[in-house]
């Protein structure tokens, strides 16, 4: 007779909780504000500078020309960084890009073996002289591409990936869309001059942002000076020799890649990246009048950026963040980060005096979506807010109905 009692009061108790229907004026959610945590202090970056300082203040001679920093995004110095002009093997940072992202995604390994076609054989311009039907590795025609500006090796990669180089010129402008880079249309994949084949300093930066910061591998093929690659063929084996077509790699003492381009009517142009006391930058140069003077706007850029630029980033381990949730069935939720920050100072700010603080809502109703925001980390310097991370939900937590609160008055009985 106690267990019937007992089991008639816990279901009484599962009526009343949250869960089930009650008065309007009830059902609103709470917690609709972030409560703070404590503090201690911020806000994503990213975005480009609105007030980035004109490149002819640098006696940049290149028409078209932007400075960069790769983990914010942020644009230090520009020149026309929208003017649409053919960016030459520049082009090659996407289809690395793209190759990258295949080999992230497991439809394609470094040691497997590339076929090249006769179409692809027959490239003109850069190439390292592949023949019909020789093969490569991935790896291989990676360093192809990278060192040697390889348009034979950027075509056998291409029709590896997608099958042809035209669905996979349709992947690498689908790519570029999903970056934002509005200026640009692929036509190729290796950079020839073509009708309509164009792209801007600004969106150059972009994919490369996207490349050094992804795939930081890059780096390991971009920063080779000579190496040889074994030509296997009906004529026998014989080597043959890449030398890197981007001469900061030498000339530079901090440059990292990434990838330089020239054809008549593209001129000389160039993607240079380097890396300074934790601080990567991308100097876009296009359509440089000779190619001295694309290495040599490049390096005032990336020399400019190392005088003016300051880099604050939190790479601590941050507390764990929990927030109780009502009528869920369970009690609580974590939060998980939405990345890293970083914040870029070019006005010589003290960053040490960087603040943190925590906020998070007090209570959620059920249902919680999994990457629902709960919460967020601000930074704060000078007292003003210099950007924050959204703290996600790490899980989904799905409202508590009657069978949940039957088995939790079950286990009560049985205590």
């Amino acid at each position: 007779m106690k267990k019937i009692l007992a089991l008639l009061v816990a279901l009484a108790v599962c009526l009343s909780a949250p869960g089930f229907p009650v008065r309007a004026e009830e059902e609103e959610a709470a917690g609709t504000e972030p409560a703070e945590m404590g503090a201690a202090g911020t806000e994503p970056a990213g975005t480009e500078m609105a007030d980035a300082p004109e490149g002819d203040s640098l006696g940049i001679t290149a028409p078209s020309a932007v400075l960069m920093e790769a983990s914010t995004g942020t644009v230090v110095l520009e020149k026309n960084p929208h003017e649409k002009l053919p960016p030459a093997s520049v082009t090659k940072i996407m289809t690395l890009l793209l190759i990258f992202d295949s080999l992230s995604q497991g439809k394609i390994r470094m040691e497997d073996s590339v076929t090249t076609s006769a179409y692809a054989a027959s490239m003109g311009g850069s190439q390292v002289f592949l023949e019909e039907g020789e093969t490569q590795s991935v790896e291989t025609m990676i360093k192809c591409i990278a060192v040697a500006s390889a348009n034979d090796a950027s075509v056998a990669m291409a029709e590896h990936i997608a099958g042809t180089e035209s669905l996979f010129v349709d992947m690498m402008n689908q790519r570029a869309k999903e970056l934002g880079m509005n200026d640009t249309q692929f036509v190729n994949c290796c950079g020839l001059d073509a009708e309509g084949h164009l792209t801007s300093a600004y969106d150059i930066a972009l994919m490369s942002r996207e490349l050094i910061t992804k795939y930081p591998q890059i780096h390991t093929y971009s920063t080779i000076w000579m190496e040889n690659i074994t030509h296997t063929t009906k004529r026998g084996t014989e080597e043959f020799g890449l030398t890197n077509t981007n001469k900061l790699i030498r000339q530079y003492p901090y440059a990292t890649g990434l990838k330089t381009g020239s054809t008549s009517q593209a001129k000389y142009c160039v993607s240079a990246t380097a890396e300074k006391d934790g601080i990567e930058l991308i100097a876009v140069v296009m359509a440089a009048p000779d190619p001295a003077g694309r290495f040599s706007d490049a390096t005032a850029l990336l020399n400019y950026g190392y005088a003016k630029c300051s880099l604050y980033q939190d790479l601590e381990e941050q507390p764990l963040v929990t927030v109780p949730v009502r009528g869920g069935v369970q009690e609580e939720v974590r939060g998980e980060y939405d990345g890293t920050f970083s914040y870029l100072s070019t006005t010589g700010e003290d960053l040490t005096a960087v603040e943190k603080k925590w906020y998070a809502m007090e209570e959620l109703e059920a249902p919680v979506e999994e990457g629902q925001e709960i919460g967020k980390l601000t930074y704060t310097l000078g007292g003003s807010e210099i950007g924050n991370i959204p703290i996600l939900a790490a899980e989904a937590v799905e409202r508590a109905g009657y069978a949940h609160y039957l088995g939790q008055a079950f286990g009560y009985l049985m205590l």
